[in-house]
């Protein structure tokens, strides 16, 4: 699964470090105004996005045992 990127709806695009750890875009949302809104599920906006690599702490200062430097 470590050697398999994702990229779904949800997530965007994505995969698994060699700590585990799920490396994933950070996004911010805002709830839509009723006027904003074009249906039913049509509830939120995104406002910004972080990238995965500054959203998660680095592994260097992870301390994870399972991973050799």
């Amino acid at each position: 699964m470590k050697a398999t990127p994702t990229d779904d709806d949800c997530f965007g695009q994505a995969c698994i470090r060699e700590d585990g750890r799920f490396i994933c875009p950070g996004h911010l949302f805002e709830v839509k105004s009723p006027a904003e809104s074009k249906g039913e599920w049509d509830v939120f906006k995104v406002v910004s996005t972080t990238p995965a690599e500054q959203a998660f702490r680095p592994m260097s200062e992870g301390g994870c045992k399972l991973v050799h430097a």
